[in-house]
């Protein structure tokens, strides 16, 4: 499957689990703003976003195919943001991907909440 279904899906989730103003990188839904860095001009946009107690949460669907350098930095940036704003990192991805997602968290060393897709 392409990356947008499972993006759907992410956003589909975080809606059934009672998150509102939801932005996802996806049709049907207004984009998450993005966020860029300065010293190479990379710019990192959140596959979903959304709120649950007025604190913003972040959804990241992870695959295999995603270039492990560039999801890093995303992680990372992302898990800082969800820390700043009292919300949570979602690191959502389907079984066959799971080990190579979780390798990346390690590598990352961040704080996640883990969804399994179908």
């Amino acid at each position: 499957m392409r990356k947008q279904t499972y993006i759907q899906q992410a956003a589909n989730w975080a809606k059934a689990h009672g998150f509102i103003d939801i932005m996802a990188n996806a049709d049907g839904y207004p984009t998450p703003g993005g966020y860029g860095r300065q010293q190479d001009g990379l710019s990192f946009i959140p596959d979903v976003t959304g709120k649950q107690f007025e604190q913003k949460s972040y959804f990241e669907v992870i695959l295999k195919t995603s270039p492990v350098d560039e999801l890093l930095s995303k992680l990372q940036l992302l898990s800082q943001l969800a820390l700043l704003s009292g919300g949570e990192l979602y690191l959502l991805s389907p079984k066959g991907h799971l080990p190579f997602a979780k390798s990346v968290a390690i590598q990352s060393r961040i704080t996640a909440n883990w969804v399994i897709l179908a």
